[in-house]
C-alpha cells in the first residue's frame, strides 16, 4: 500500500529522506505515439534483492531487531501523521486482501481472500463480489466482515468531512458495500467502473478502528487495538523507542517463524554502528549511506603549532562513498539492492519565467542526458544505470515503455533558438531580451545522491546554454515552503509509485483548477502544467477493465505529459538493506513488501 499524502511525514517519502512513503487550453491534434517497446520490463532494472530461502530451511523461534526511524504515532497508514514505518508494522499486522508481486502486479493475497471476481465489462453497474478467507478473524476473534469494508469505504471516500485523513483513489467510486450469500462474501457496487479496484481494501482496518470519525481519527497505537496479521503487537514504547510485535496466537496461516520482532528507533546515522555492534539484523540503508556527514580531517600542524589543524570536511559524495565502503565491509552483514518504487524526476514550474514557455520545457526535456544523470546517481551505490523514460510507471513494472521520443526530433539548441533564446558565438548562457536563460535547482540539503544529480544536470544544460544554480531545502520545509507554493524553476525529488498508476499518479498531473478565491489551485500537481485531454485519459483508464486497453491509454497520457514538457523522469530511487547473516527472508524489496510469516534464520 503505498498513499500519496504530502504531509510533513510523507515528505520523508522524497528523495531528500533517503527511505525504503496522492487547462482551458483546447486539446491538441493527436500526435502518433512513438513506436512500442515490448510491453516488459526493463532488463537493466533491478526488481528486487531478497536472501531466499524455502520455508523448510528456515528454524522456527528467536527474535529479530529490525530498524525503523521512529516509533509512528499512529498504525493507521491513512492518517495524515502516517509514516513510511507506519507501513511497514501494518503488513505484519493488517490484511491486505491484495499484495504486489515483483513488477508491481496485484495477486490475491490467499490468508484473507480465497477469491474475487468482477462483472463482465461493459456490465453495469460494476460489482466485485469478494470471497473472504472464512478463517480470517480479527485479534479479538470477530471475523472479517463486510461490516469492515463498508466502514473503511465510509471512513475514505470523502463523502463525509468529518473523516480527516486520505483520500485514496477509489473509494469515492463504491456506491454500497454488502454481505452476500453468507457471512464470507463481500459485494461492492460501484457507481461508475474503477478498473484498479484490486488496489482498494490493503491494508484493511476493523470497523471497529474505523467505523465513526471519532474512531478513525484517533491515534491507533499500542497493544490495544484488534489487528489480523501473523503478529500483533505486545509492546509499543514510544519513549523507548521500541515496537515489540509476537505470534498471534489466533494467526490462521501459516505459522510464523520468528517468535518475535523487536522495531527499534534507529536514526540513519547511528545504523552502520548497530549493525557493527551487533544490535540490529536488518536496516535500511539509503539514507544512512546517502547523507553520511562528511568528516573533517586532521592536517599537519603548522609550525609552532601546539594542535593539528582541522581540514575541511570531505564532500558529500566523498563522505556517502565511505560510508557505502563500510556498509559492504561489515562482518556477517550482506547489502542488498534494488530500485525502489520510487520515480524521481525533474519537475518543470511551468508558472514561473521562461517555463511558461512549453517550446523552453520541451527544449530543456531535450537538453537532459537521462543516463548520463543515472549513471551519476546509481553507479557509485553499485546499482543498474538505468534511466527513466516514463512518467507513470517503473522500469521494472509490467507495461513500461520509454516515451520520450515524445518530445520530438528537435535538438535542445533548435527549440531554443526558435523560442528567441539566442547564444553568442554558440557558447555561453543564452540571452533573450536581456534577460539570461538561468534557472534555480531545488534539491535536498544533505544528499549526496542529489548532489551528484544537480552536478551532472548543471553540466547537461550548461552545454545548450541554460545556466542552473542549485539551492538547496532541509526535507521539513522542502514541500511547505517551495513545493506547495512554486518558489522554485527546477525540483528534484520522488514519487512513490505503486501498483495502481492511474489512481496514484493523477493527482500529479491534473490540470490546476481555480480554487474558492478564484486562484489557480494546483492541489499536488507541482508542475502547475496540465490539460483537460491528460484529464480524460487518465478518466477513460480509471474506467477501463481490459488491462492491456488500460496500459494504452496510460501509454497516451504518459506521451501528452512529455508533449507538455511537465517534467523529466530520471531514474527509480535506489533503496539499500543491510542484513545479518542467516536471515532469511528480508532484503531491498522493491515493489514488494515483506512476508513476515516466512523471515527468520536459518540454520541451528
Amino acid at each position: 500500500m503505498r498513499v500519496r499524502q504530502l504531509t510533513a511525514a510523507a515528505a520523508a517519502l522524497l528523495l531528500a529522506a533517503g527511505l525504503g512513503g496522492c487547462s482551458d487550453d483546447p486539446a491538441p491534434g493527436r500526435t502518433p505515439a512513438p513506436a512500442p517497446a515490448p510491453a516488459s520490463a526493463d532488463p537493466t532494472a533491478t526488481t528486487g534483492d531478497v536472501r531466499p530461502a524455502d520455508r523448510t530451511d528456515v528454524r522456527g523461534g528467536g527474535t529479530l531487531r529490525w530498524a525503523v526511524d521512529g516509533v509512528p504515532t499512529t498504525l493507521n497508514v491513512y492518517q495524515g501523521t502516517a509514516t513510511a514505518d507506519s507501513a511497514l508494522l501494518a503488513h505484519a499486522l493488517y490484511p491486505s486482501l491484495f499484495r504486489p508481486d515483483e513488477h508491481g502486479r496485484l495477486v490475491p493475497d490467499p490468508d484473507y481472500l480465497a477469491g474475487a471476481e468482477s462483472t463482465p465489462p461493459g456490465q453495469q453497474p460494476q460489482v466485485v463480489t469478494y470471497r473472504l478467507n472464512p478463517h480470517a478473524v480479527w485479534s479479538d476473534g470477530t471475523p472479517l466482515s463486510a461490516a469492515d469494508l463498508a466502514a473503511q469505504r465510509a471512513a475514505l471516500s470523502g463523502l463525509d468531512p468529518s473523516y480527516r485523513g486520505a483520500h485514496p483513489a477509489g473509494y469515492e467510486a463504491i456506491d454500497s458495500v454488502a454481505r452476500g450469500e453468507d457471512p464470507h462474501e463481500v459485494r461492492v457496487t460501484f457507481r461508475r467502473p474503477y478498473a484498479e479496484w484490486r488496489s482498494l481494501f490493503g491494508p484493511l482496518y476493523p470497523a471497529a478502528e474505523t467505523g465513526t470519525p471519532d474512531t478513525f481519527d484517533r491515534a491507533l497505537t499500542d497493544g490495544g487495538h484488534p489487528s489480523a496479521g501473523p503478529y500483533t503487537v505486545s509492546r509499543y514504547d514510544a519513549a523507548g523507542g521500541r515496537v515489540t510485535v509476537t505470534r498471534n496466537p489466533l494467526w490462521w496461516g501459516d505459522v510464523p517463524k520468528t517468535d518475535r520482532i523487536d522495531f527499534l528507533a534507529v536514526p540513519a546515522e547511528q545504523r552502520l554502528d548497530a549493525l557493527d555492534q551487533d544490535r540490529l539484523d536488518i536496516a535500511l540503508l539509503t539514507a544512512a549511506v546517502d547523507r553520511a556527514a562528511p568528516q573533517p580531517t586532521a592536517s599537519a600542524p603548522a609550525p609552532g603549532a601546539s594542535a593539528p589543524a582541522a581540514a575541511p570536511p570531505a564532500a558529500a559524495p566523498e563522505a556517502s562513498a565511505s560510508a557505502l565502503r563500510r556498509a559492504e565491509s561489515l562482518p556477517g552483514v550482506t547489502v542488498h539492492r534494488a530500485a525502489a518504487a520510487s520515480l524521481t524526476q525533474l519537475t518543470v514550474n511551468a508558472a514561473r519565467g521562461p517555463l511558461t514557455d512549453p517550446a523552453v520545457r520541451r527544449a530543456l526535456a531535450r537538453a537532459v542526458d537521462r543516463r548520463r544523470i543515472a549513471d551519476a546517481a546509481l553507479t557509485p551505490l553499485g546499482l543498474p544505470a538505468a534511466p527513466l523514460g516514463n512518467h507513470l510507471l517503473a522500469g521494472d513494472q509490467e507495461g513500461y515503455r520509454d516515451n520520450s521520443v515524445a518530445v520530438g526530433p528537435q535538438d535542445a539548441a533548435r527549440l531554443l533558438d526558435a523560442a528567441g533564446w539566442k547564444r553568442s558565438a554558440g557558447r555561453g548562457t543564452r540571452t533573450k531580451d536581456g534577460k539570461q536563460l538561468a534557472l534555480t535547482l531545488l534539491v535536498p540539503a544533505g544528499s549526496a545522491i542529489a548532489k551528484r544529480t544537480a552536478d551532472a544536470l548543471t553540466a547537461d544544460l550548461a552545454e545548450s546554454g541554460i545556466a542552473l544554480k542549485p539551492v538547496t531545502a532541509p526535507a521539513e520545509t522542502f514541500v511547505r515552503d517551495h513545493l506547495s507554493v512554486g518558489d522554485y524553476d527546477l525540483a528534484l525529488f520522488s514519487w512513490p509509485a505503486g501498483p495502481g498508476p492511474v489512481g496514484e499518479q493523477r493527482p500529479a498531473y491534473a490540470k490546476p483548477r481555480p480554487g474558492p478565491d478564484g486562484a489557480l489551485d494546483a492541489g499536488t500537481n507541482y508542475g502547475r502544467s496540465g490539460t483537460e485531454e491528460i484529464d480524460r485519459l487518465f478518466d477513460r483508464a480509471s474506467a477501463e477493465p481490459d488491462p492491456a486497453a488500460r496500459l494504452d491509454l496510460l501509454q497516451e497520457a504518459d506521451v501528452r505529459i512529455w508533449q507538455l514538457g511537465h517534467s523529466v523522469p530520471l531514474y527509480q530511487r535506489p533503496e539499500l538493506v543491510g542484513v545479518r547473516e542467516g536471515v532469511a527472508g528480508a532484503g531491498a524489496f522493491g515493489y514488494g513488501w515483506p512476508r513476515f510469516q516466512d523471515v527468520g534464520w536459518t540454520g541451528s
